[in-house]
Parts: structure tokens; sequence; C-alpha cells
């Protein structure tokens, strides 16, 4: 049994290795989704039949489960994805220190040692789960009300904040050596409860505008700590996933800091962005006059153009205007108008907001075209239709040096010969600084609901 256990498994694994395959690109995305499933109903399985004695408690929870997670699918909207993604991830790092806890309190159970004589190995790999997974559901409830909004998005910095979570990572280290040492409960609960702390003191300076570093980089911490628990039970399959998980996430951290220009230390040392108005450091153009448009003067110049590229951001999440924008791209098509979209690796709230949403609203994947694959056709493009985007379109990341996202890639809307920008205000983006874009010659802003407005649009057009 143990042979065809361990054979379940590796198969659940090639599985879960041709579901990140396939979620790399929108084309595959179904298939990956499908491969994933169907590791993991075999890798539920196998645990059930090989692993499981008390079938009620199985049951009980299969039932409580499942029914919070269909109402909660049911119910939650596109725009609190981000914050979905962030509580699921802390429920993963929860259940590391059950399963740690379990453990500890039980070690024959798996094999590990009996109560009070552990094996050190086995110590070390449980107490590592125990942090990490302490530290991811602390950080990811922080995350979660920044992206909620219950908590400011603001970075909240506080006095030697760097020395202080130095201090207590390196304690948090000499209580796991204690742990090992003396095997008492206190030491185990004390490395819960200080690693608890660490994800709160860790994630609260941290800005709003660094979100998707973030929401990745929990991601990524969800998944060592499955695979430390891996450890601890002898579960290839914890930590095949769990590795899967965690390297997969710190690759993803790696491409978002990429895509904003900044070091993954410096995104955990202090990250910047906060409430849009909040203000920042960079130029004032508080004496300059941007240029109001309307839906009539869009629809107008986009029926007489030749390319036109939609750069979505947040806002169009917000309002849900994914749908009437592949509307107006469709009117346009049959105007003979070449459509394109463009994305930027950090646009919404978490990695691939923009990619979800567009997909949801059936837009043809050989429109949509990242950053880098994008930039050079904006200066020959007649219109750049931003909607809801704001800091990835700030052209102060390549022009001012004193603002806060100098250095960052953006998409070189500027350089198309008209811009039209949909914002609800004139408000500034959730890093936190005004846009000078929405000042250029060749700017018209469309103010209003992304969704409201692009309807009108379409009206005109039509």
């Amino acid at each position: 049994m143990e042979t065809i256990a361990s054979f379940a498994y590796l198969v659940s694994g090639v599985l879960f290795i041709f579901a990140l395959r396939g979620l790399s690109h929108p084309e595959s995305a179904r298939n990956g989704v499908i491969c994933g499933m169907v590791g993991m109903a075999i890798a539920i399985a196998t645990t059930l039949i090989v692993a499981v004695d008390s079938w009620w408690m199985i049951l009980l929870g299969l039932a409580i489960g499942g029914s919070i997670g269909t109402v909660i699918a049911q119910k939650i909207s596109m725009t609190a994805l981000p914050q979905l993604v962030a509580a699921f991830h802390s429920l993963v790092g929860l259940a590391a220190v059950f399963v740690a806890a379990s453990a500890f309190y039980a070690p024959e159970t798996y094999g590990i040692g009996f109560e009070g004589e552990i094996f050190v190995g086995s110590l070390v790999e449980m107490s590592l789960g125990a942090a990490i997974g302490a530290v991811t559901f602390t950080g990811s409830i922080i995350a979660f009300g920044k992206l909620q909004g219950i908590i400011p998005g603001k970075p909240i910095s506080y006095s030697n904040q760097h020395i202080i979570n130095a201090g207590l990572g390196g304690f948090l280290v000499f209580l796991i050596i204690m742990l090992c040492a003396t095997q008492l409960p206190f030491f185990f609960w004390a490395v819960v409860f200080l690693a608890f702390l660490l994800g709160i003191l860790m994630i609260i300076p941290i800005g709003g505008a660094d979100m998707p570093v973030i929401v990745s980089m929990l991601n990524s911490y969800s998944g060592w700590a499955a695979a430390g628990i891996g450890f601890t039970l002898q579960n290839d399959l914890l930590i095949i996933t769990g590795a899967l998980v965690g390297s997969s996430g710190a690759i993803l951290s790696y491409i978002m800091c990429k895509g904003m220009n900044r070091s993954f230390i410096s995104v955990i040392l202090g990250g910047f962005g906060g409430e849009a108005g909040g203000g920042g450091a960079g130029a004032d153009y508080s004496d300059k006059q941007a240029k109001i448009g309307s839906p009539e003067d869009a629809a107008f110049i986009m029926k007489n153009a030749s390319k036109v590229i939609i750069v979505p951001g947040y806002g169009m999440a917000v309002s849900q205007a994914q749908h009437v924008l592949r509307e107006m791209a469709d009117v346009l098509k049959h105007e003979n108008v070449e459509v394109k979209y463009a994305i930027h690796p950090v646009a919404g709230r978490m990695p691939g907001h923009m990619n979800v949403l567009l997909a949801e609203a059936n837009v043809p994947y050989d429109e949509v075209f990242e950053l880098e694959d994008i930039n050079r056709d904006f200066g020959q493009a007649d219109v750049a239709f931003v909607i809801g985007a704001n800091d990835i379109t700030n052209p102060a990341a390549k022009n001012d040096s004193t603002s806060p996202i100098y250095g960052m890639p953006i998409l070189d809307v500027e350089k198309a010969k008209t811009v039209f920008f949909i914002k609800r205000s004139m408000a500034s983006g959730y890093a936190g600084i005004d846009n000078p874009l929405f000042y250029a010659d060749n700017t018209y802003m469309l103010l209003g609901d992304a969704k409201k407005v692009t309807e009108q649009v379409v009206k005109s057009l039509e």
C-alpha cells in the first residue's frame, strides 16, 4: 500500500508541475487548472485511503470547509481577489502551525519519537514550519487589511523598526535552539507567538504600492511552511508541493520587484505608497491645468484612428469595466482600427490581476501584450486609452529623480499622439504621488466612473 501511495503522490506532484507550467500563459491556463485539480483529487483520495482512521471528522471538515468555500466563490467579486488570496495564504500558515502543534504533542503518531524525546531533526523541521506558518498567518492578515481598506494602505513605520525586527529574528532562532535542547512546550509556543508578532511587524510598514510583491511573497512563505511540515510528517507530496509553491512564489516576487525596479530587500525594509491623494515627494504640479475631455471627443478621435492601445488599471477592476471595454474594442475593430492591450506587471493589486479580468471578458489573448512587448508601439499609436491606471504610466519614474517611483519601468503612454485618461478624480495614485501626464498637451482627462464613461464612449461610437 505504501508503494502505491508513493506512486500516487508522485503522479500528483507531476500534475502540479504541469499545472504551474500551464498557468504561465493564458492560452494554457485552463489546462493548467485542470491538471492542478486532478492532481489535488488524487492526493486527497490517496491520503484518505492510506492515512485516515476517523472518517466522521474528515467528512465534518469537508462539509464545513466546502460550504464556506462555496459561499465565498459565489459572492466574491473580481476586485476582491487580491485580499481573498491574502486571506487564503493566512489559512495555509495557520494550518502549518496547527499541524506542527499536533506533531509536537503526539510525535509517536507521526513516527518522529515520543513526547519529550522527539528526534532533533524533526524538531528543527517542525519549529521552522511553525515559525514560517505563523509569520505567514499574521502577515497575510495585515496584507488583507491593507487591501480591504481596514488598515491604512500607507506605510506604518515605527522607531528602529529594522533593528527591532532583526533582534526578534535573532531571538526566534535562539528560541528554536532552546526548543530543540529542552523540548519544553513553553519554547514551542514562544516560537509560535514571536513569529506571529514578527509577521505583523514585518508587513505593517510596507505600503500599498508594494502589495503585489507582498502577495506573491506570502504565497512563497506558505509554500515553505508546508514543505517544512512535510518533512516533519515524512510526506513526500507535501514536500514537493510546498517546494513548488515556495519557489514559484519567490520567482514571482522577483518578477514583481523587477517590474517596479525595486529590490526585494528594499520592499521588506520599508515599502512606499498609500491612499490616493496622500501626496508624496516629487515635482509640484499644483499650478498646472489639465484638459478635460468628453466621451464624445474620445469616440470621434478613436473612430478615426488607425491604432489604439488600451491600458487597464485597478480603476477598471473597481468599476468592473472590462466587459464594456471589450465591447468598445470590438466596435473599433469593426471600424478597421487596430486595438491592443498593454499590461504592466504590477497593475492592480496582485500579479496577473489585469490578465484575469480581461480573460473574464473574453478579450483575445493575442491582443494582450506585456510591457516589454508593447512599449515600442506607443510611439506609433494614435490613441492611448488609459482606464483606471495611474502609477504605471507616470513619466516621473523616468524624469524626476526625487520621485519615490524613480527608475520603475512604466508604460510609455505619453508617446502616443493622443492620451485619454479615465479616472474618478485628479487625485494621485496608490503610490501617493502626482502624475505629470495628467497635464500634458496631448492628454485629455475623462473624469468619472470607468464603466460609465466607457459606456458613453461606446454609445457615441455606435
